[in-house]
């Protein structure tokens, strides 16, 4: 049965790669790349939403810092195409340090509480890259595309954020199924009784806030490649957090399935 659901899952990905291979409209590229974008958001999210149990509505947070990190970089130091691509990698991994620093004072916070302060978070990094000039202030950041027909530039991109998916989703199906996955089910369980029988909470709840972190890092550089410009009110929106939420919470939080299921109808109603 499992080699049937593997197979099945290796035609689909092999479907949506060569997806533009048909020539499609640039439109729909752009919204299977945005289907792709809000998978990994939601996925991520769910590491430490869904399974653990701590609503954090600042997620948005994470994509823009990507987004910024990576057109910063490609407009100071005139990166390739492909350089851009993989800055989005860094600007990821500066996304889960940040969520290093921010997480382990917040996630000693419980509740509702702990949903206030990430709100607050998001709202801070919004504020703090809109008055510094060298992160492109109240003007944004333009990115250079790349010098080839908008199709081909559009089904490149498609193909990165499909990856991208891929990844994120291998990973959260191999979470579903470690130990830190149990650990964090623990904690969203009872927490307390979590800690009586001798789990690391709080080293669990540090690891799947920097996961959640980090490939929405990456996909905020991708997406901010993707458009070409970026500025903070687009890329910090709390509306992106809360659809976040929305999409893995009306999925099923705590499941490897259920992000994407609450992403692609969500997408598709949006």
């Amino acid at each position: 049965m499992q080699k049937y659901r593997l197979a099945a899952i290796a035609i689909l990905i092999a479907m949506l790669a060569a997806f533009p291979c048909l020539e499609p409209e640039v439109y729909y590229l752009s919204f299977m790349f945005s289907v792709f974008m809000y998978v990994i958001l939601a996925s991520s999210w769910n590491f430490i939403g869904g399974y653990a149990g701590y609503l954090s509505f600042g997620h948005a947070a994470f994509f823009g810092i990507g987004a910024f990190a990576t057109a910063k970089a490609a407009s100071m130091f005139e990166l390739t195409p492909l350089l851009t691509i993989l800055a989005s990698i860094p600007a990821g991994a500066l996304a889960a340090l940040v969520a290093l620093f921010v997480g382990y004072p917040c996630l000693k916070i419980r509740g509702p509480y702990f949903s206030v302060v990430t709100i607050c978070f998001a709202f801070v990094v919004e504020l703090t890259v809109k008055n510094i000039e060298f992160l492109g202030g109240a003007e944004g950041i333009w990115l250079k595309f790349m010098d080839i027909p908008e199709k081909l530039s559009r089904s490149i991109l498609y193909e990165v954020m499909l990856l991208l998916m891929v990844v994120t989703l291998a990973v959260a199906w191999r979470l579903g199924r470690s130990r830190l996955g149990a650990g964090l089910r623990a904690i969203r369980s009872d927490e307390e009784v979590a800690e009586t029988m001798a789990i690391p909470t709080a080293k669990l709840k540090i690891q799947a806030f920097i996961l959640s972190a980090f490939f929405p890092g990456i996909a905020g550089g991708l997406f901010a490649y993707y458009l070409t410009y970026i500025h903070a009110d687009v890329v910090f929106n709390i509306n992106i957090s809360i659809l976040i939420v929305l999409m893995a919470m009306f999925g099923g939080g705590g499941t490897w399935l259920g992000p994407i299921i609450g992403a692609v109808i969500l997408t598709v109603v949006n």
